[in-house]
């Protein structure tokens, strides 16, 4: 794997920047909270980069995935859309006439 140890440089110019494109807002003491903040997830990503999984499988879902939905049944429709209008012909909606 190629070594990108500062691909992504967290600094105050890049969370300025995505607070802009964001239309946020930002004081300056957030901005240096949020930077401190985003430079702690880039490290623990890296760690974890650092991780040697060569004999392991890849895993998709840590459970297994199963259906826990009911069984689709059909029923009868019995409602009615258009019981409550006058304007109706045969089973449409009747609009005002186009001329």
């Amino acid at each position: 794997m190629s070594e990108k140890s500062d691909y992504w440089k967290i600094d105050e110019k890049l969370v300025k920047h995505v607070a802009k494109i964001a239309r946020v807002n930002l004081t300056e003491q957030e901005i240096e909270k949020f930077t401190k903040q985003l430079e702690n997830i880039l490290q623990a990503f890296k760690e974890l980069d650092e991780v040697d999984t060569s004999g392991v499988e890849p895993s998709f879902h840590p459970q297994e995935l199963k259906n826990v939905w009911r069984e689709d049944k059909v029923k009868p429709w019995k409602w009615d859309p258009l019981e409550n209008t006058k304007h109706k012909e045969k089973k449409y909606f009747k609009g005002p006439k186009i001329v």
